[in-house]
C-alpha cells in the first residue's frame, strides 16, 4: 500500500475568520475555501500559546508549553527535542521546511544560534528532523535564505520593505494613506515577496522527493505585521469598503467600558498606562489607533492572505501534476491570531480570546483515504498536530507526544478529552504574567490569572461560548457562576502537565 503523504501549511498571525470557509467576507480564498469542503473544518480549536515559538514548538512536539518548556518568543526549542519531523524521518519519510521555523529566536546573534547562520553557511539542513530547511521571515534581519536570494538576486529591492530592523527600528511608522502603523506597500515585483519564494522553494523540493513519502511543512510568514505586501496588489481590496470588526466599538466610550470588563492590563494596553505587551512597538497606545487606520491595516492584511490563498493553490497544482495529490493528506492553520482592532487593540500579547487563541484548522485526508468531509465543533489543539500526522503516516506516536489524532467526526470527539489547554507566561523588565486557559466541550472558556507583579491570583475571565461567542460579557466575578469557575480551574490544575524545571532561559529579545 502506497503510503500517504503530508502537506502542513501554516500562515503567521491569522483569525479564524480571516478565511471564506470562516465567515471572512473580504479576502478571497477559494483554495483555502475547497481544502475544507473536501475535508474536516475544525470550529473550535485553540494554539497552546498566542505567539510564535511557543505555538510552533507545540506544533512540531505534540508537547504542551509546560513540557517542552518554550514558555516565550526569545527562549529556544532545545537542539536536543525531539520532534514529529525526527520521527517521520526515521520510518522512511522524506522532510522539509520552507519559509518560517522560528525555533530559535531570530533576532538571536547568528553564532549563538544555527537557524540565523545557516543561509550565510550554504547550510540547508538537516536540522530538527527536516532534511532540507530553506527559511524567510516577514522582513529583512539579514540571515534568512529568502534575505540573501534577495541581496544577491534583487540588491536594490532591499530597501523597499518596511523598516522594521534597518535604519534603527522604525516599527511605528506608515506609509499608507492613513498613516497606520505598519503600513507600508513595497514597491517589489509580486514574484520576489516571500509569499510567492516560500511556494516556489517547495515547488523545487517536491519535484525532487521521487516515490518517498513526504512531510512537507509549507510555513508562509504572512500575514504577521508589517503589512508590506506588493504595492502591485493594492487593487485587491480598497480599504475604504473594509467593514470595521464586530468587536470594534466605533465610539470610545464603548471600547473603554468593555476593556474595563477585563482585568487591568487590558485597558493599560489600550491606552499606554501599562506596557504589557511584548509584541507591540513600545511607543504604540492602540487608542490613538482611528476607524479608517483599522480599515486600512485589515485591507492590507486580507491582501496577503489572498496572495498566501493562490501560493498554495500553485503548490497544490504542482503536486497534482505529479500525480500525488490524492494520495496527500493537506492540513492548514496557522500559529496564533491577531487582534485588527478587535477590542479597539492591535497586534497580539497577553489576551487569550478568540483573535489569538482560535486559528483555523482544517484537514482535508487524502482523497484514497476514503475519509468524509464535515465539520467537527469539539475542542482540539495544535497539540494534536504531531499524533495525527503519525496516524496518517501509519506509524507508531512517540510516548513523549501529549497530544491525540484529530477526530474525524462530531462523535469521534466524544471519546477525546473533553477540553484544549493555552498557556502564557512572560517577564519583561519589572511585569510578569501568567495565564492559563481552559476551553471545554460544554462551551466555557476561562482563564485564571496566576499571582504576579500585576495581580494576585484572584483574577480572571469566564465566558459562555454558547451565550456569548464573542466573549463581551466576563462571568469571572459573578456568583451565580462561582461553581462553573471553581471546577473549570480545578480541571484546569488538574489537566495541565507540570512546568518544566528548571525553565528555559530567554536567550534573545522578544
Amino acid at each position: 500500500m502506497t503510503r500517504r503523504n503530508i502537506l502542513f501549511i501554516t500562515t503567521d498571525q491569522m483569525r479564524y475568520d480571516a478565511i471564506g470557509c470562516n465567515g471572512g467576507e473580504v479576502a478571497r480564498t477559494p483554495v483555502i475555501d475547497g481544502l475544507a469542503a473536501r475535508g474536516i473544518n475544525y470550529s473550535r480549536a485553540h494554539n497552546q500559546n498566542v505567539v510564535c515559538m511557543p505555538a510552533r514548538a507545540t506544533i512540531v512536539t505534540g508537547q504542551h508549553v509546560s513540557t517542552h518548556g518554550v514558555w516565550m518568543n526569545g527562549v529556544c526549542l532545545p537542539d536536543d527535542t525531539p520532534t514529529v519531523a525526527h520521527h517521520l524521518v526515521d520510518h522512511g519519510y522524506r522532510t522539509a521546511l520552507l519559509g518560517k521555523a522560528h525555533f530559535e529566536p531570530w533576532l538571536g546573534a547568528p553564532d549563538r544560534f544555527f537557524e540565523n547562520r545557516m543561509a550565510a553557511e550554504g547550510n540547508t539542513g538537516p536540522h530538527r528532523g527536516f532534511e532540507h530547511m530553506e527559511l524567510a521571515n516577514h522582513f529583512f534581519e539579514g540571515h534568512s535564505h529568502y534575505d540573501r536570494w534577495m541581496v544577491a538576486k534583487h540588491p536594490e529591492a532591499k530597501t523597499k520593505f518596511f523598516p522594521m530592523v534597518r535604519g534603527g527600528g522604525q516599527n511605528t511608522a506608515g506609509a499608507g494613506d492613513t498613516g497606520a502603523i505598519q503600513v507600508w506597500p513595497a514597491d517589489i515585483p509580486r514574484e520576489i515577496y516571500h509569499t510567492d519564494w516560500v511556494a516556489d522553494r517547495a515547488i523545487d523540493w517536491l519535484s525532487g522527493v521521487d516515490d518517498q513519502p513526504f512531510f512537507c511543512w509549507l510555513s508562509f510568514p504572512d500575514p504577521h505585521h508589517p503589512w508590506d505586501p506588493p504595492a502591485s496588489e493594492m487593487h485587491r481590496v480598497n480599504w475604504r469598503d473594509v467593514p470595521l470588526p464586530l468587536l470594534y466599538e466605533t465610539d470610545a466610550a464603548k471600547r473603554e467600558a468593555l476593556l474595563d470588563t477585563r482585568p487591568r492590563h487590558w485597558r493599560g494596553y489600550y491606552d499606554g498606562s501599562l506596557w504589557t505587551n511584548l509584541e507591540s512597538p513600545r511607543g504604540f497606545a492602540p487608542a490613538t489607533l482611528t476607524a479608517d487606520q483599522v480599515r486600512e491595516i485589515n485591507a492590507l492584511n486580507h491582501i496577503e492572505n489572498e496572495l498566501i490563498d493562490e501560493a498554495i493553490g500553485r503548490v497544490l497544482g504542482h503536486i497534482e501534476a505529479q500525480g500525488q495529490l490524492d494520495n496527500t493528506d493537506v492540513f492548514f492553520t496557522t500559529d496564533h491570531g491577531e487582534l485588527q482592532g478587535d477590542f479597539g487593540l492591535l497586534f497580539k500579547g497577553p489576551y487569550h480570546c478568540d483573535a489569538l487563541m482560535r486559528p483555523p484548522f482544517i484537514w482535508a485526508p487524502a482523497a484514497n483515504a476514503g475519509v468524509a468531509s464535515g465539520k467537527v465543533g469539539a475542542p482540539v489543539g495544535h497539540l494534536d498536530l504531531a499524533a495525527t500526522f503519525c496516524e496518517v503516516a501509519g506509524i507508531p506516536i512517540p510516548e513523549w507526544v501529549e497530544g491525540r489524532p484529530l477526530p474525524q467526526t462530531e462523535a469521534a470527539a466524544a471519546s477525546r478529552p473533553e477540553q484544549v489547554l493555552t498557556e502564557w507566561d512572560s517577564v519583561h523588565g519589572p511585569v510578569e504574567m501568567h495565564l492559563k486557559s481552559i476551553c471545554h466541550r460544554d462551551g466555557w472558556l476561562c482563564t485564571r490569572y496566576g499571582a504576579s507583579s500585576l495581580y494576585d491570583g484572584s483574577e480572571g475571565e469566564l465566558y459562555n461560548l454558547n451565550e456569548d461567542p464573542e466573549q463581551r460579557v466576563n462571568l469571572w466575578d459573578d456568583g451565580a457562576h462561582a461553581s462553573v469557575r471553581t471546577d473549570l480551574v480545578a480541571q484546569l490544575e488538574d489537566v495541565l502537565p507540570p512546568a518544566r524545571s528548571p525553565q528555559l532561559e530567554r536567550q534573545a529579545p522578544v
